[in-house]
């Protein structure tokens, strides 16, 4: 008989059975784990029977009920139709809104502005150098809550009145905020927004398949100009097919205040310059610190290739500083959107401010905090998992 006929003749091992037992390690470590997550459990649910008992003793509503009566306030700016009669869902629906608006443009505007102070960080320019280190001295060693107050003084006190607004255009900036155009919605709009957003996405797959193209053959593919035709095109083709609407809403001075348009709040603008600027400063050290975890030898290999310092910038050094980058990234986005609940303090009306109006009307305090805890612990996990997407995405592949 050959070895290989006895190889394949021996018997396999027999599966060893696992058991919970006291006996073993790894009983032991399910019995800990089970215990523990029994006793955390027990725990509260012990916590919520007495907080329930004690509020019935002392005559305490509990409960969502009142989530289908009228807010009874007014909400100073809305993304969707309120009036005072509108319900508290639909009044933590704006607030919800609010903060979700603040976050979002406060993520893009501080990465970009945090990516151009971290790359200003190696100029060789000594003036722009130190320029981008005091700005992140500066701004991140102050305290947040002080900056949004300062801004909102700012907003307030120094601009001035809407009669005397700076104008560039028919943009406006004063006391009641900043005002800029903003296009008559029609469907030529809602069309060409469908075509930036099919632009954008075509533009990302066409850039990784050009990466692709150059990894397996060397061969440079054309990405931003063809990314901007794209994104471009796309729109305009959907802006054309809705009729190409060219209707634009200006602002102008009225009687009381500058009308028409579109318009930032004070409140809002005060709240996202301050996050904005806070968080850039963070994310700037994120940048330097990710770029300068690329090895020197990197940056040689790349000139000895021919590359440009614009190329080995985009090819080389990016690519591997993402693997240092994007992890503490995540937490900057994580902390901007928390830090956007600071908002009560220089009046935005935000999810906060509007569990803290109706704590003071209704008295459920739980009530309204766990729906402000639920927001916010959604909004983190979603960020959170989009983030560990695109890190694996980022991620250099072995070979």
């Amino acid at each position: 008989m050959s070895n290989q006929s006895m190889i394949e003749a021996r018997p396999l091992p027999a599966k060893k059975r696992r058991s919970i037992s006291w006996n073993s390690r790894e009983g032991r470590s399910v019995i800990y784990q089970v215990v523990a997550i029994a006793s955390v459990a027990t725990l509260i649910w012990l916590l919520v029977r007495n907080t329930l008992r004690n509020m019935r003793e002392r005559g305490i509503q509990s409960g969502y009920d009142f989530m289908g009566q009228p807010f009874g306030f007014d909400v100073s700016e809305t993304m969707i139709p309120y009036d005072v009669m509108s319900t508290y869902w639909t009044a933590f629906s704006i607030g919800m809104l609010n903060t979700l608006k603040v976050a979002l443009i406060g993520i893009v505007l501080a990465t970009i502005l945090g990516t151009l102070i971290g790359v200003g960080r190696f100029s060789p320019n000594f003036l722009l150098r130190k320029i981008c280190y005091w700005y992140v001295e500066f701004f991140r060693n102050v305290p947040i809550y002080l900056q949004l107050l300062i801004w909102y003084i700012v907003f307030t006190e120094v601009l001035p009145s809407f009669e005397e607004a700076w104008q560039v255009g028919h943009f406006y900036l004063s006391k009641n905020g900043f005002s800029f155009p903003w296009p008559v919605w029609q469907l030529g709009q809602t069309l060409a927004l469908i075509g930036l957003v099919l632009g954008v996405v075509g533009s990302w797959l066409y850039a990784r398949k050009a990466s692709k193209h150059f990894d397996l053959t060397g061969q440079q593919r054309p990405v931003l100009l063809v990314s901007l035709a794209l994104i471009v095109g796309l729109a305009l083709l959907g802006w054309l097919a809705g009729g190409a609407p060219t209707g634009w809403s200006l602002p102008v001075k009225g009687d009381f205040q500058i009308e028409e348009g579109a318009a930032f709040s004070p409140e809002f603008s005060a709240l996202l310059l301050g996050l904005v600027l806070y968080t850039a400063s963070f994310i700037a050290e994120i940048v330097r610190s990710g770029i300068s975890s690329v090895s020197l030898g990197q940056h040689e290999a790349a000139a000895s290739l021919g590359l440009s310092k614009r190329q080995s910038m985009r090819l080389v050094v990016l690519p591997q500083a993402l693997r240092v980058i994007i992890p503490p990234l995540t937490s900057q986005y994580l902390n901007l959107t928390k830090n956007s609940s600071l908002a009560v303090a220089i009046g935005y009306p935000d999810l906060v401010s509007i569990a803290n109006t109706t704590l003071n009307q209704t008295g459920r305090a739980i009530e309204a905090l766990s729906i402000v805890m639920l927001v916010y612990l959604t909004l983190s996990l979603i960020t959170s998992a989009l983030m560990n997407w695109f890190n694996a995405s980022a991620a250099i592949q072995e070979r």
